[in-house]
């Protein structure tokens, strides 16, 4: 244990050296910002909306972003190591592989959720202040709820950063991997349901599309915290479709963190059986 904290807080102290926690923090904090003052503009009026508008505009653009943060950040903890000759060096210590890949994915994702917390929370003050709704509570668990699912998704893809980085020979084919699950889970999977469900309606029942949705972690955090919203489930297609206790906001986010799981899980077994 003491291993695994000693190599999480390398990574950590790291990522402040980088400033990648400065760096994620003020892109988080300037998206929730702009959304909440230029939100509206398309009807012809700028000014800060309320935190439950900017809440429901965050959960479906926050999923460009955040992914790709994550993968960025995490892409090459383990080929970049090998590339640089660190990565035997390492393993001539007395720490396990497991303690090794675990300690550097507690450091990333160390980062990852002091960003989201200091980004977002941070605007979300400053946007509550503005719109009067500083003492809120409501909103203010929204928000939180909010913080913790994009802290998961973040975690999620970072897991599957490290999938990436193990499985791979070159530093160069990780990005590459990197880039084809950005695209895949970002732009490619939710066009492909959108043309299920169209065939769907021209054939059989589409009941069983909406479970395909919980194979897409990003569609997964848009879901969770759209179910909070009545507005959100009248005019989002995408969480009109779903009912039932699986698509509670709550069995969501259970359903995000096995998503952290299942990816670092694999990723430990390989790097554990991998010749170095």
């Amino acid at each position: 244990m003491n291993a695994l904290l000693i190599v999480a807080n390398k990574e950590f102290r790291d990522g402040l050296r980088n400033r990648w926690v400065l760096s994620i923090s003020l892109i988080f904090a300037f998206l929730a910002i702009g959304l909440a003052y230029f939100g509206a503009s398309a009807s012809g009026v700028v000014g800060f909306t309320s935190l439950s508008t900017t809440i429901i505009s965050l959960a479906s653009l926050a999923i460009f972003l955040i992914p790709l943060i994550a993968l960025m950040l995490a892409y090459d903890s383990i080929i970049g190591e090998e590339e640089q000759g660190t990565l035997l060096l390492l393993m001539t210590y007395p720490l396990r592989p497991v303690q090794l890949l675990g300690g550097k994915f507690i450091g990333h994702a160390a980062i990852m959720a002091t960003s989201t917390l200091l980004g977002f929370g941070l605007a979300a003050i400053f946007i509550a202040t503005l719109s009067g709704e500083l003492f809120d509570s409501a909103l203010w668990y929204a928000f939180g709820f909010f913080i913790l699912t994009a802290t998961l998704l973040g975690w999620a893809f970072i897991a599957m950063a490290y999938l990436a980085s193990v499985i791979v020979s070159e530093k160069n084919r990780a990005a590459g991997i990197a880039l084809i699950l950005w695209f895949w889970f970002v732009l490619v999977f939710d066009m492909l349901m959108l043309g299920l469900l169209v065939m769907s309606q021209e054939g059989s029942s589409g009941d069983w599309l909406h479970y395909i949705l919980l194979l897409n972690p990003t569609d997964v955090f848009r879901l969770a915290n759209l179910a909070g919203f009545e507005a959100a489930r009248t005019y989002s297609g995408l969480a009109y479709v779903t009912s039932g206790p699986l698509f509670e906001p709550f069995s969501l986010a259970g359903v995000l963190l096995l998503w952290v799981i299942v990816p670092l899980t694999i990723a430990m077994w390989l790097f554990k059986h991998r010749r170095l």
